[in-house]
């Protein structure tokens, strides 16, 4: 993976005139694609060509290096081709790929998106520019219809010496790229350097009765799970031992133990122990006291709500088909005008906690609004400033920011608004134990038994349910794959999501156990350490999986990660404290304490 570039900041042809973009979705323009209309304009249906010429570009005298001589956007280009650089069109809202047999157990034909600039040189041989593709066009004549409908977009990238290119493409006459020699890139400031470069395509149509219009996206589909077309199963297997183990521990330990001290604490003939009391009985005075800056806390809870209340809308909109990789730019779409328009639920969430905690104020309410999606607003914000100076092609424009803020603050903070009216004007939430007024004293634990090395260790169990599922999706985030079972990844976020409130309910019940009452925000952080252990994982990745060489590839991955991670553990924390507080409500409202 390396950052995107725009295709015309390198030596290649250029279209006439100004370049106008195609019109774009929010979605587009921050997943970066940047569309523009290319040279390759003469397509017409079942009329092959051959071979044609596009233009001949040459390094200008002006733009050289003073101290080494060397040309500059021959420089650019051969550093692109070297970093492993792909050159990306559409045809018909159709991705133009590379196809490839498939020698697995699913054995076929699949694609691969865009093509090579070129092909790498090293010590041995030098640097090769792709500087002729030949497209081959699908096509498919519905039945009771007129005309034709595209239905593929294949590319066969060459590389061929432009004296070869100027002497034997012309009109009518055949080309066989492959008995050519190839172009070479060279950049020494000698009389080898390359002088110019020829550009040339070729077009073959070819029809395809069996490859209907309404599945035409199911090879690039397949493709993006070629290599893995048992791993999701095995996803979901592991995930499901995972949280079974998990569930079989929570209905042993906890049930039992609990309809134990249930009979213990509850039973009038038992007065001894009655009296004696132990465990998670004694905190029952503490046990609801507010938590510390209790503010925060509820903007926590409140931005996790809207994080999931976003998440579960989009990924049934996703399970009904109407996010498909063919409306480009539909998630990320979907995903921020949902954000912007669940503030109610987070606003609704945030009032709540703060009435319980006798703490309203309509500044807790604005740091809610605020709070998450500033951090993130943040980041992006510095990151697309590096991304202007550096020309790449994610750059958001400024008027799409302008977009943003206004989705921010004219749309989901005045929706937080109005769901903290609407969650101050209801009845609080009144403790099932009124707290003493005077703390208890934590008793000292044991080391291993500490809420920080809980904290650190229970964030394993649920990224261990779907980090295999995880490896797939930060596949589709950095190797420009696609990525639409949201099937299995549905089961996964259900998995995940069971997981998360078991470790927490489990953990907490430990630590009540342990009369340590400060179970708020370790409950939340129990589960939400998950998402430290994505950003561990965030390293692995790009250690193990990455290619990347520049400086600000690192640092936006890094940053991306970073965000997804936090996110993470935004979401994921929020669901354990809400089973935490379910369950810790649950038994002490059925504890008879006099």
């Amino acid at each position: 993976y390396q950052r995107r570039v725009h295709g015309y900041s390198l030596m290649v042809c250029r279209p006439e005139g100004k370049l106008k973009p195609e019109a774009e979705n929010v979605g587009e323009l921050l997943w970066g694609e940047s569309i523009k209309l290319s040279r390759y304009q003469h397509f017409r249906v079942q009329e092959d060509i051959p071979c044609q010429k596009i233009c001949v570009t040459k390094p200008k005298p002006d733009q050289v290096e003073k101290k080494s001589g060397v040309s500059k956007p021959l420089k650019k280009l051969k550093r692109r081709i070297d970093d492993g650089y792909r050159g990306h069109m559409i045809m018909d809202n159709l991705p133009v790929s590379e196809v490839y047999i498939w020698e697995g157990s699913a054995r076929g034909l699949y694609y691969r998106r865009g093509y090579p600039l070129g092909v790498p040189g090293n010590k041995t041989h030098a640097t090769l520019v792709h500087n002729h593709l030949a497209f081959t066009v699908r096509i498919h004549k519905p039945e009771k219809l007129p005309g034709w409908r595209i239905v593929g977009f294949e590319v066969v990238p060459y590389s061929v010496a432009s004296d070869k290119i100027e002497a034997h493409c012309k009109p009518g006459q055949d080309f066989d790229a492959e008995k050519f020699p190839p172009q070479t890139l060279v950049t020494l400031p000698t009389s080898a350097a390359t002088p110019n470069i020829h550009w040339s395509y070729s077009v073959q149509w070819v029809e395809d009765p069996e490859v209907a219009w309404s599945s035409r996206w199911d090879h690039y589909l397949r493709s993006s799970d070629a290599s893995a077309a048992n791993i999701h199963w095995f996803a979901i297997f592991n995930s499901l031992c995972v949280v079974l183990c998990l569930t079989i521990m929570v209905a042993m330990i906890l049930m039992r133990a609990l309809h134990k001290d249930f009979n213990r604490y509850n039973n009038p003939d038992n007065e001894e122990e009655a009296q004696e009391e132990t465990g998670w009985k004694v905190v029952h005075g503490d046990v609801f006291r507010t938590p510390a800056h209790p503010r925060m806390f509820a903007v926590f809870v409140g931005s996790g709500v809207q994080l999931l209340g976003m998440g579960c809308v989009t990924l049934v909109f996703a399970l009904l088909g109407f996010l498909s990789p063919a409306r480009r730019g539909g998630l990320m779409t979907a995903m921020l005008v949902l954000f912007a328009l669940m503030g109610c639920f987070g606003g609704f969430t945030t009032a709540i906690l703060s009435k319980m905690f006798h703490q309203q104020s309509w500044r807790t309410i604005l740091y809610a609004g605020l709070w998450f999606p500033g951090k993130i607003f943040t980041v992006f914000f510095l990151l697309n400033l590096m991304l202007w100076a550096k020309g790449a092609s994610t750059a958001v424009p400024f008027l799409m920011l302008l977009v943003l803020i206004a989705l921010w603050f004219f749309v989901s903070i005045p929706l937080v608004f109005f769901g903290g009216a609407v969650g101050y004007k209801r009845p609080i939430i009144n403790p099932t134990r009124k707290p003493n007024v005077v703390p208890r004293v934590i008793p000292v634990v044991k080391w291993h038994n500490r809420p920080l090395i809980l904290v650190l260790c229970a964030g394993a169990v649920p990224f261990g349910a779907a980090f295999i599922e995880l490896y797939l999706i930060l596949s589709s985030l950095w190797l420009n794959k696609i990525y639409y079972v949201f099937g299995f990844f549905a089961i996964v976020v259900v998995i995940l999501t069971i997981s998360c409130a078991e470790i927490s309910i489990t953990l907490v019940y430990l630590q009540l156990c342990h009369e340590d009452y400060r179970w708020w925000w370790t409950s939340y952080l129990y589960s939400g350490s998950c998402g430290l252990y994505l950003f561990f994982y965030s390293i692995y990745y790009f250690a193990n999986t990455l290619n990347m060489h520049s400086l600000p590839s690192v640092i936006i991955y890094f940053s991306y990660m970073a965000c997804l991670a936090y996110t993470l553990f935004v979401a994921t924390g929020t669901i354990g404290f809400l089973s935490s507080f379910a369950f810790v409500r649950y038994i002490y409202s059925a504890l008879k304490v006099d």
